[in-house]
């Protein structure tokens, strides 16, 4: 299942307050706008707003409130990390970040854990067959995720 298209980052932002208003979740919007301002625009020069090719790139950080513990950034090149409870989730494309915020809200995400290699795994499942895991560095959970294990 192909996610909605979300053409900029002020549309994944207000997808993302959607299901923030749904759960009834707190939500904190910090934005940054121009070259000289994003996190991954180290070769702009002092001064310099624009892109080389014209655009003004608009990179955004959302904080959700509640339990889970969750914030998203945003990125101009239509990627996003999201962190969930401490554990990251690089690259993952603009369009999923929506999926992706209202599977940890409505009991989708699960943590799953190994005996060879020890360890624990958050998976957050998609719709459409998508689902992204990460390994649960250290040996504790936290209480969210301890309710999530499997």
């Amino acid at each position: 299942m192909a996610h909605p298209h979300l053409p900029s980052t002020e549309a994944a932002v207000v997808a993302i307050r959607e299901i923030a208003q749904e759960f009834e979740l707190e939500m904190t919007v910090t934005d940054d706008i121009g070259a000289d301002q994003t996190s991954r625009r180290t070769s702009s020069g002092a001064f310099a707003v624009l892109d080389a090719d014209g655009s003004l790139p608009h990179e955004a950080y959302v904080e959700l409130g509640g339990s889970p513990s969750v914030t998203v950034q945003i990125f101009p090149e239509d990627d996003a990390r999201i962190v969930v409870e401490g554990i990251a989730f690089e690259d993952v494309p603009r369009d999923a970040v929506p999926a992706f915020v209202r599977s940890l809200h409505s009991g989708l995400a699960h943590v799953k854990g190994r005996f060879f290699p020890p360890g624990w795994w958050l998976i957050v499942p998609l719709p459409g067959d998508e689902t992204y895991k990460e390994l649960v560095p250290g040996v504790s959970l936290t209480p969210w995720m301890s309710r999530l294990t499997r």
